[in-house]
Parts: structure tokens; C-alpha cells; sequence
């Protein structure tokens, strides 16, 4: 297939697996003004899937860092609450909503911190009733990745710039099954697969998670009545959708008193524009009390000092290390890409989906049940070739779920 035929499988992907546009529905599309060519090829997916409206929130990474780098601190503290409202609107009038990624992981390196820290709580805030619509899957959204010039000299540094594109370009389609031949088929057995082990481990009913590997020792509590999750999801009219693509885990809610211990990133995590390398987090009933980092301690900082929510975990995500975005063994400095390639964690607000009943749940609800509320929710890698995971039941009992980085969970 030449390049433009796999870009047009991707957006088709995107519009058919991804969101699952509906004849009549309104789709809108956070994309960068570098990817306009893919979101044309969306757009044009997306009114041929019966889409009424597409609406397009362009972004521009230059535009931004210039507002960062010259104008006042004062700017940061506010956020448009048109368009907070916007996002509302789509999301109760049974609106889809399509993440493009493509930004330099460190398109903010050298920005005045305070400023990020400043624009991610005024974000935050404004954007809490959007973040219930979305972390309890009321709605159709789906994030997803193009390659830009930036990013790919990131992942390729040793190419020149064309040649880098194109090679992004191609682990991307690589990693999403665009380069089969039947993708939207592939989609349905790998999510039924990913199906198998959620079934498996909402069978054992573990009350705890053992961690163990370099740098890591660790023990998570689940609550009561949580769910594994991953692959697929469905919306509140019964539509299903996929929120990653790609995705490789399956994940839970942990108990948000319940961690203790210490963990240790294994991948660089990309926050807010800059880069936070072999960081390390400690754990007391839950809270994280102490933290330390060989590269970005404050934009680490900055990530856990967003509220009250952002020092607990939201998410426990279990990923082999054998699957086929690790199996690359390129580290793309990007969330969606490496969390998929390795075990991770989250900090911030815990997926209400998580826990029987969530998605009708109170905000005051979930809490009492156990799950984090924040403004945030980060996910890091824990994952690695040396990581061992075990699972303790009611009565005390340890069993194995991953060894060397990848399943050992029995029947």
C-alpha cells in the first residue's frame, strides 16, 4: 500500500473503530495545524459515516509557546470558559470527540513553570464537568497520534528530518494494524482478546497488587466492587468505541488510600511540554510523600502540586512487555505509545467505569467508594522485562499475574 492509502485506512480507523461516528452525530477534532492534511482525510471520513457536524479546534505549538514566553502571568490563571462550555455542549448533546497528538515532547522546555502549573489549574477547573463526561464514558472520544517534524527528529535523531517522518509514520500504522489487511478487523479480536484477561482478573477479585522490580517495591489496594477495563467501551446509548488507539492493557481503580511503597519510571514521561526522566515515587496510605527525578523535578512537581487528588493514584494499567508497540524497542516520548508499551500507573482522578455502578455514581459517590477525585490524571511507565506482579487474594493467598514483564495469570 502506498503512504496515502495507509493514511486513509488510519483516518477511516479513527472515524469507524476509534469514535464510531453515528449517522446525525456532531464530531469534534482537537488536532495541531500540522496534521491538517490527516484531519481533511477525518473530516471526509466522517461526513461519509453520516456525521452532521465536524467541528475542528485547531491548536498551533508556536502560537502557544509565544503566549507562554510573553504574556503576563495573569493570562495563565484563567481559561476560556466558552470553550470548557463547547466540549459540554457536544458531550450532553451526544457529541463524539477526536484527539490528534503530534507535539514536540519538549515543545515547552524553558518556560517559566509557574506559568504551567498556573494554566494546567485553571484548565482543570474549568473543564471538571468535561472530565466526568469523559472518564465515565458518556460520551464517544478516542485519542490517537500523527507524526510531525519535531516529534519524529525526537524519536529518530539519527535521520534526517523526511526520513524521520516517514519512519514514524510507519510505527504508527505499525502499531495501530493499519498495515493489515483488514484493520477494523483486527480491532474486533484484538479488543476480544484484551476482553479475555479483563474477564479473568474481574474473576479472581484480587484485594491487592505486589510490584516488583529495580527501583520498585510496591503494593496497591483495590476497592470493593472494581472492574477491570480495557479495549472497547461503550458510550451511554450502548455505542461502542475505543478511547486509545492503540491500546495494549487492561486497567483498574486502586483503592486511593491503599498504596504503599516505592515505584520507579522505566520511560520518559512527556508532561506539559517538557521531559521527566528515571523518576522515582514513594507512597504512604496512598499519598505520595517523597519524590525524586534525574531530569524534569519540576515539571514533577508541577505535575503532583496540580490539587489535593494529584499526590494518590487514579489508574493501575497492566501491559506485557511482549506486545508490539514494546517490541519496537523504541521509546516514542509519548504517552499513548509508551504507556501501551509497558505497565503504568496514573496519578490524578480514577475512570468511574472502574467500579460497578460508576457511571451513575455521584462525584461524592465515587469518593466513598474509594476512587481519587483531581483536576489531573497523568499516566507514567513502570513497566519493564524484570517487572513481577502478584496478586493476593481475600484470604491472603499470592498468585502470580505477571513475571518477567509478561502475563503468568492462570485460570
Amino acid at each position: 500500500m502506498s503512504f496515502y492509502e495507509r493514511l486513509e485506512k488510519y483516518a477511516e480507523l479513527a472515524v469507524k473503530v476509534g469514535v464510531n461516528v453515528e449517522p446525525g452525530q456532531t464530531l469534534m477534532i482537537r488536532a495541531s495545524i500540522d496534521t491538517a492534511e490527516f484531519v481533511r482525510l477525518i473530516t471526509k471520513k466522517a461526513y461519509q459515516a453520516g456525521a452532521k457536524q465536524v467541528h475542528i479546534e485547531w491548536q498551533d505549538p508556536v502560537c502557544t509557546r509565544l503566549k507562554y514566553e510573553l504574556a503576563p502571568m495573569e493570562a495563565f490563571d484563567e481559561y476560556p470558559l466558552w470553550q470548557a462550555k463547547s466540549r459540554e455542549e457536544l458531550a450532553e448533546k451526544g457529541g463524539a470527540y477526536l484527539v490528534i497528538e503530534s507535539d514536540d515532547p519538549e515543545w515547552l522546555k524553558g518556560v517559566d513553570s509557574g506559568k504551567i502549573s498556573a494554566a494546567s489549574k485553571a484548565a482543570g477547573i474549568a473543564l471538571k464537568k468535561w472530565r466526568e463526561y469523559m472518564l465515565s464514558d458518556q460520551m464517544s472520544w478516542c485519542l490517537i497520534a500523527a507524526a510531525s517534524r519535531p516529534w519524529a527528529k525526537r524519536v529518530f535523531p539519527e535521520k534526517e528530518e523526511g526520513e524521520a517522518v516517514e519512519a514514524l509514520w510507519n510505527a504508527i500504522f505499525q502499531a495501530t494494524r493499519v498495515d493489515r489487511e483488514d484493520p477494523e478487523g483486527m480491532w474486533k479480536k484484538h479488543n476480544a482478546s484484551l476482553q479475555e484477561k479483563m474477564a479473568l482478573l474481574n474473576q479472581k477479585r484480587y484485594k491487592k497488587l505486589h510490584y516488583r522490580a529495580p527501583g520498585t517495591d510496591l503494593t496497591v489496594e483495590l476497592p470493593d466492587h472494581h472492574i477491570w477495563c480495557g479495549g472497547g467501551a461503550k458510550n451511554e446509548r450502548g455505542v461502542l468505541f475505543n478511547p486509545n488507539i492503540p491500546t495494549e492493557e487492561v486497567y483498574t481503580a486502586p483503592l486511593k488510600l491503599g498504596t504503599r511503597g516505592t515505584v520507579r519510571s522505566t520511560k520518559p514521561l512527556s508532561y506539559q511540554g517538557n521531559l521527566i526522566e528515571n523518576f522515582t515515587l514513594r507512597f504512604e496510605k496512598g499519598q505520595i510523600v517523597d519524590i525524586s527525578a534525574e531530569k524534569g523535578l519540576d515539571a514533577l512537581q508541577s505535575m503532583i502540586g496540580i490539587d489535593e487528588g494529584a499526590r494518590y493514584l487514579g489508574e493501575i494499567a497492566l501491559v506485557p512487555h511482549n506486545s508490539p508497540i514494546s517490541n519496537t524497542d523504541l521509546i516514542f516520548y509519548n504517552t499513548l505509545y509508551d504507556e501501551n508499551a509497558s505497565c503504568h500507573l496514573a496519578i490524578g482522578a480514577a475512570i468511574s467505569t472502574c467500579i460497578e455502578g460508576g457511571a451513575e455514581l455521584s462525584p461524592e459517590e465515587l469518593q466513598k467508594a474509594g476512587l481519587n477525585e483531581s483536576m489531573t490524571h497523568v499516566d507514567f511507565m513502570i513497566g519493564s522485562a524484570d517487572l513481577d506482579i502478584d496478586g493476593e487474594t481475600d484470604e491472603g493467598i499470592r498468585e502470580p499475574i505477571f513475571r518477567k514483564g509478561n502475563w503468568a495469570l492462570t485460570p
